[in-house]
C-alpha cells in the first residue's frame, strides 16, 4: 500500500490508488501520512483555486494574475470527500448572499477545487452515491470542473490524485470508477504477534505524547521527503524503450485487460518505480511490480469475481533472468514502500471460491432408472448441492410508490438530485435551493421591506426560502427467501433456481441495493446472509446451498419478516422488497400450508411489498405459488420469466404456431 501511494506521488498521472481491505488495518492513517512527506506546491497568494504559477496556460476564477502577484508555497492538501456530500459541496456553488445583496456573481470553491494539485481521499469509496461518482468520473477524465447553475457558467482546473479505501464486504465499486484508479492493493492485518505488538506499542506511545513521538521520527521523515523529491525529479529522465513497452503490451494482452489504459498506467508505474529505486532505466522487476499493482482490477472478469492476478503466469511472461532485489538500507524494498515493511498480504492470484459440482452427491444408485428432474430421496438432514448456471439480465422488480431512501437505480424516490418536479417550502435545511422560486416568493414584499429609505438589492426573509423537489431512483433492500427443501431438490430445478437467484443478485449489484438471503428446509429457516452491500458474499453462500428435506414455508416467511423488521430499525428510509423463491408447497408441521398463508397475509398487512418467483414446473401443476402470491398481495413471476432470456423464450413459445394448427 505504501509503495503504491509513493508511486502515484512520484507521477500523479498514474491515476490514484484504491485500497481494499478489512477494517482496522490503518488504511486511513497511512493515506493521511502521505501528505506530510510530499513537497510543497507553489501558488499565487490569495488564489483559492491553486493555479500553477509556472504554467502559463493555468487560469483561475480568482484571476487574472500577473508577474507582480506574489507567489507563495503551501503544503499539499489532503481533501476528504464525505460519502454523503451534496453536489454543491463537491463542485462548488454560487455565493447566494453576494448575488442577492450586491448583484455580484461570486463562486464558492468546492472540494474538487481544494483538491487541485493535491490528494482527494474518499473513505468507504464503495458507498459513494452514484451522482457523486459521476462528478468524480467527469473531473478525473477532463481535469476540469464546470459549474452550470441558474444561467451562470464557471470553470476551473481540478487535477488531483484520487485515493479511495473500501471494505469489500460492504459492496463493490462501479466498473467505471474502478477503472479510474491507476493502482489497487489488498491490505490485511499482520498475523505475526511480534509485529502486532510493535504496532500497539507505537500507537500507545503516540497517544501518550504526540509531539515527542513525531520528533523521534523526524529524521526518517525528512530523509523520506528528500528521497521522494529526488524521485520526482528523476522520473522525467527515465527511459522507456520499445522493448519494455512491447513487454508491457504483451502482458496486458495476455491477461485480457479491458481497454488500453492498463498499458499506459503500467508503463508510468514502471518508470516511477525505477525513479524510486534511483535508476533512469526500467528493468523487468520494475515491470513486474507495476503489473502487480495496475492489472488486478482491470482483468476481464465476472461481476462476482474478486480482482486478482496470477503471479506465476506473470513471471512466465517476464522470464526470470533477473533476481529479485533485496531490501535497501536507505529506504523501502520493492514490496514495502515508505514503511520499509515487507508485503505480507496474501497473493491475489486466486479467483472466487468455486465450489465443486456435487449435484450427484445424493444419488449414487442406478441413475438410469430415475428422472433427474424429480427430487431424489435423501437421509434426514442431508441435502444435494447443485451448481448454478451463468447469470443473465434479470427482470426489473421494483417497490411501488415513491420512497426517500439512499440513491440507487431501482425504485422511484424523492432524492437530493434528479429531475425537478416542483418546489417545497419547509424548515428542513436539505435539498437544493430553487433560486427562481425564492425570488418569486420575495418579490411582492420588497416595497414593504425596504421602507421609506428604499435601498438596493433583494431583501430576503426565512419564509422566502424554497427548495427543489427532485425525483430520482433509490436503492432497496432485496431480501431473497429461498426454498431449499426436497420439493426443490431436483438437480435441474435447483440449478434453475440458483441461476435465477444469481441473476437477481447481479441485478442488485448493478442497482446498488442491499441484499439479504434467508433459506428454509427441513424444519427451520436460517439467515444465510444478513443485509449487506456485498452481493459477492451472497453469491458464495448461494453456491454452497444444499437442498432436501421438508418445506417449512411459514418459518421461512417469518424469518424474512423478522429480517425486514430489524433492518427497518437500522435504516428506516430503505424500503424492502421480499422475493420469495418457492413452489408454494408447505409440508413441515400440522396445517403447514394454512400457517404459511396466515403468515403471508400478516406480511402483506404490514406493508412489505413482495414478489413470488414460482418454481413449480411440470405438466400438472397445483398453482400453490400463485395462491401464495395472492395471500402476500405480491407480483407472481414464473421461474422461467425471471431473466430477460426466459421472458423471450416464453413469448416465443406462446406465439409459435403449434403442429397441426394453421
Amino acid at each position: 500500500m505504501t509503495l503504491a501511494l509513493t508511486l502515484v506521488a512520484i507521477d500523479p498521472l498514474i491515476g490514484g490508488v484504491l485500497v481494499r481491505g478489512e477494517k482496522g488495518t490503518a488504511k486511513t492513517t497511512t493515506v493521511r501520512g502521505l501528505a506530510d512527506v510530499l513537497p510543497p506546491v507553489r501558488v499565487f497568494e490569495g488564489d483559492r483555486f491553486s493555479a500553477d504559477p509556472d504554467d502559463p496556460e493555468a487560469v483561475s476564477p480568482d484571476g487574472p494574475f500577473d508577474d507582480a502577484t506574489a507567489v507563495t508555497e503551501r503544503p499539499v492538501r489532503l481533501v476528504e470527500l464525505p460519502v454523503g456530500a451534496s453536489d454543491d459541496r463537491v463542485t462548488g456553488s454560487l455565493k447566494l448572499d453576494s448575488v442577492l445583496r450586491d448583484g455580484r456573481v461570486e463562486l464558492e470553491p468546492g472540494l474538487l477545487a481544494r483538491a487541485h494539485r493535491g490528494l482527494l481521499y474518499v473513505d468507504e469509496v464503495n458507498l459513494l452515491h452514484d451522482h457523486l461518482v459521476d462528478l468524480l468520473l467527469d473531473a478525473a477524465a477532463t481535469g476540469r470542473v464546470s459549474i452550470e447553475r441558474d444561467g451562470v457558467s464557471a470553470e476551473h482546473a481540478s487535477r488531483f490524485v484520487l485515493i479511495g479505501t473500501m471494505n469489500p464486504e460492504e459492496g463493490e465499486l462501479r466498473p467505471q470508477l474502478l477503472d479510474r484508479f491507476g493502482l489497487t492493493v489488498e491490505v490485511a492485518a499482520p498475523r505475526d504477534p511480534a509485529l502486532r505488538v510493535e504496532v500497539v506499542r507505537r500507537r500507545m506511545a503516540f497517544d501518550a505524547e504526540p509531539e515527542g513521538f513525531a520528533s523521534r521520527w523526524a529524521t526518517e521523515q525528512d530523509l523520506l521527503r528528500a528521497r521522494l523529491a529526488d524521485a520526482q525529479a528523476r522520473a522525467r529522465a527515465v527511459d522507456l524503450d520499445d522493448e519494455t513497452l512491447t513487454t508491457i503490451a504483451e502482458i496486458c494482452a495476455a491477461f485480457d485487460v479491458d481497454g488500453l489504459r492498463a498499458d499506459l498506467v503500467t508503463a508510468r508505474t514502471a518508470a516511477a518505480h525505477a525513479a524510486w529505486q534511483g535508476r533512469t532505466h526500467v528493468t523487468r522487476e520494475d515491470v513486474r511490480v507495476a503489473a502487480r499493482l495496475a492489472l488486478p482490477h482491470r482483468r476481464r472478469r465476472n461481476p462476482f469475481d474478486e480482482p486478482g492476478l496470477d503471479e506465476d503466469r506473470l513471471d512466465d511472461l517476464l522470464g526470470s533472468d533477473e533476481p529479485d532485489p533485496g531490501p535497501e538500507d536507505d529506504g523501502p524494498d520493492d514490496d514495502g514502500g515508505p514503511g520499509g515493511q515487507p508485503d505480507d498480504s496474501p497473493s491475489d492470484d486466486t479467483g472466487p471460491d468455486t465450489p465443486a459440482d456435487h449435484s450427484d452427491r445424493s444419488d449414487h444408485s442406478d441413475r438410469s432408472d430415475r428422472d433427474p428432474d424429480q427430487p431424489q430421496p435423501s437421509p434426514a438432514g442431508a441435502g444435494s448441492v447443485a451448481s448454478a448456471g451463468e447469470p443473465a439480465r434479470a427482470r426489473l422488480l421494483v417497490v411501488r410508490g415513491t420512497g426517500q431512501g439512499e440513491s440507487g437505480r431501482r425504485s422511484r424516490a424523492r432524492t437530493s438530485h434528479g429531475k425537478v418536479t416542483g418546489v417545497r417550502r419547509d424548515a428542513e435545511p436539505t435539498g437544493r435551493l430553487h433560486l427562481p422560486a425564492i425570488i418569486t416568493a420575495a418579490a411582492p414584499h420588497q416595497v414593504a421591506r425596504r421602507g421609506p429609505s428604499g435601498g438596493r438589492g433583494l431583501t430576503l426573509h426565512p419564509g422566502d426560502l424554497r427548495r427543489a423537489e427532485t425525483v430520482g431512483q433509490e436503492s432497496n433492500l432485496v431480501l431473497l427467501c429461498v426454498d431449499a427443501s426436497g420439493s426443490m431438490a431436483a438437480r435441474r430445478r435447483m440449478e434453475q433456481v440458483k441461476t435465477a437467484v444469481l441473476s437477481l443478485l447481479l441485478d442488485a449489484y448493478r442497482r446498488r441495493d442491499k441484499v439479504a438471503l434467508v433459506t428454509f428446509r427441513q424444519h427451520t429457516a436460517e439467515i444465510a446472509l444478513p443485509p449487506t452491500g456485498s452481493v459477492e458474499v451472497a453469491s458464495r453462500r448461494l453456491a454452497d446451498l444444499p437442498a432436501g428435506g421438508r418445506t417449512p414455508l411459514a418459518e421461512g416467511l417469518l424469518q424474512a419478516a423478522e429480517v425486514v423488521r430489524r433492518e427497518a430499525l437500522r435504516d428506516p428510509s430503505r424500503r424492502p422488497l421480499l422475493v420469495a423463491v418457492t413452489d408454494g408447497r408447505a409440508t413441515s408441521g400440522p396445517d403447514a400450508l394454512g400457517r404459511a398463508h396466515h403468515v403471508a397475509r400478516h406480511i402483506a398487512a404490514s406493508g412489505i411489498q413482495s414478489v413470488v418467483v414460482d418454481c413449480e414446473s411440470g405438466r400438472f401443476r397445483m398453482g400453490l405459488g400463485a395462491d401464495l402470491a395472492t395471500h402476500l398481495q405480491a407480483e407472481h413471476v414464473p421461474l422461467d420469466e425471471v431473466t430477460a432470456e426466459g421472458i423471450t423464450g416464453v413469448v416465443q413459445a406462446a406465439t409459435a404456431p403449434r403442429e397441426g394448427v394453421a
